[in-house]
């Protein structure tokens, strides 16, 4: 192998890589509901089911991942899930019933699960500490272009190609995926295959107790559970209804406004994750600001008598997309938190807490709708969703407390002129 297939921006490339075909593999059903519909002739219930179940196991394995990263590397691990979502795509491309359509998400989900924590334990690996926070959001901003991708694409080719073409084409990606992984990344520059020690069921529970004993890896849970779900919850499912039914947008100005949503991801996490590398003493506080204005601007939507204008829906956009890289923070702490042994296991149990407070908004605003609306789906209106997005008080409620109990916590075991290095005092 060349000197500069082993450089850490190479290996980095690759992991991205990977990680942004897994995110478009994820995303690449929300374009092909009306074609899933027709197939299978189901319900819109039953659609959402494929959604809902791919992430339920996604955050369900997270932990599980992590304990196979530290035991057999993140190489492994990584080229295992690009396997797995090749074939379950390949699966869904074949699939002429819904219990096979629903059995292949559940491996598109599995599949997915093994990607994003592989290419934060490389991070950390490969590249230097002051660097990490900056690559590990860019990480996560990246990968979101997988979302986008899918739209185009997909829905060309389900419309040229049809269903079974166009996703038999987007599994033939990971062909090419895991001959790239098997050629340039490697689990430590030193190192091809990085073995961790065999870990009966009592190392395990250990392990994870050791890294949710250490108050960095909750504090780093909670700030991942505060920052996320109200992103989630507009891009996942309920964004585009929210705008259109109950602030009385056109269809094309909420789709604008969601696309907003996704470019302040994009522009904000590279500065998030450059202020992280300068000022890791002032994470919480990083968070707690940011979870603050969401609270404030969805207060004031909510708040507003009528429809909001459609400034402040921007405004709000804009604030709950910095929430996504927000969530990147979490992981950091979680990094300086625990050992290299431990690292993979701790960012499952941190990456499980946005994904848990995604799923109970979504599933609360949901139940809230149909109390508040009983009957059909069309009567929902302004008054109704202004009920079921106050659902996200209790949570921010939660999560926030808990962010700065565990920030107190964390404070009194670190060092703070660890995290910051040397400081230079000036002469009086």
């Amino acid at each position: 192998m060349t000197p500069s297939l082993r450089s850490p921006y190479a290996v980095w490339a690759v992991g991205l890589l990977v990680y942004l075909v897994a995110v478009f593999h994820r995303s690449s059903l929300a374009v092909a509901g009306l074609a899933a519909t027709d197939r299978f002739d189901i319900s819109a219930a039953q659609l959402a089911t494929f959604t809902m179940l791919q992430l339920l196991v996604y955050a369900g394995l997270q932990i599980p991942v992590g304990l196979l990263v530290d035991r057999f590397g993140p190489r492994s691990v990584l080229l295992t899930g690009t396997v797995l979502l090749t074939l379950a795509q390949a699966g869904f491309a074949l699939a002429s019933t819904y219990g096979l359509a629903l059995l292949a998400r559940v491996f598109v989900g599995m599949g997915d699960a093994m990607t994003f924590i592989c290419v934060l334990r490389l991070v950390s690996t490969w590249f230097p500490g002051r660097r990490i926070p900056l690559v590990t959001q860019l990480t996560g901003t990246i990968g979101q272009l997988g979302a986008i991708g899918a739209a185009v694409p997909m829905t060309w080719a389900l419309r040229e190609l049809g269903w079974t073409t166009a996703y038999l084409l987007a599994a033939s990606l990971g062909i090419l995926l895991a001959v790239a992984l098997l050629a340039v990344v490697r689990d430590t520059p030193h190192v091809t295959h990085l073995r961790g020690p065999a870990m009966s069921l009592p190392a395990v529970r250990d392990s994870l107790a050791a890294s949710w004993a250490h108050p960095g890896t909750r504090l780093g849970f909670w700030m991942h559970f505060v920052t996320q779900f109200s992103a989630t919850a507009l891009s996942l499912l309920w964004g585009y209804p929210f705008f259109v039914r109950g602030e009385g947008t056109s269809s094309g100005v909420a789709g604008v406004l969601l696309t907003i949503m996704v470019v302040a991801v994009m522009c904000t996490g590279p500065v998030l994750g450059w202020l992280v590398g300068a000022h890791p003493w002032h994470r919480s506080t990083m968070v707690l600001t940011i979870v603050g204005t969401i609270v404030a601007v969805w207060t004031l939507v909510l708040a507003w008598p009528g429809d909001a204008p459609l400034g402040l829906l921007v405004l709000l956009v804009v604030v709950v997309g910095v929430g996504g890289p927000a969530s990147m923070i979490g992981f950091d702490l979680g990094r300086t938190s625990n050992p290299d042994e431990r690292l993979a296991s701790a960012s499952g149990i941190i990456n499980q807490g946005g994904f848990i407070a995604s799923l109970l908004l979504v599933i609360a605003i949901g139940l809230i709708l149909d109390w508040r609306t009983p009957g059909s789906s069309s009567a929902y209106g302004p008054d109704a969703f202004r009920w079921a997005m106050s659902a996200q008080y209790v949570l921010w409620a939660v999560g926030l407390t808990q962010v700065y109990r565990y920030r107190v916590k964390t404070r009194r075991v670190v060092d703070r002129d660890e995290l910051e290095g040397p400081r230079v005092i000036p002469a009086a």
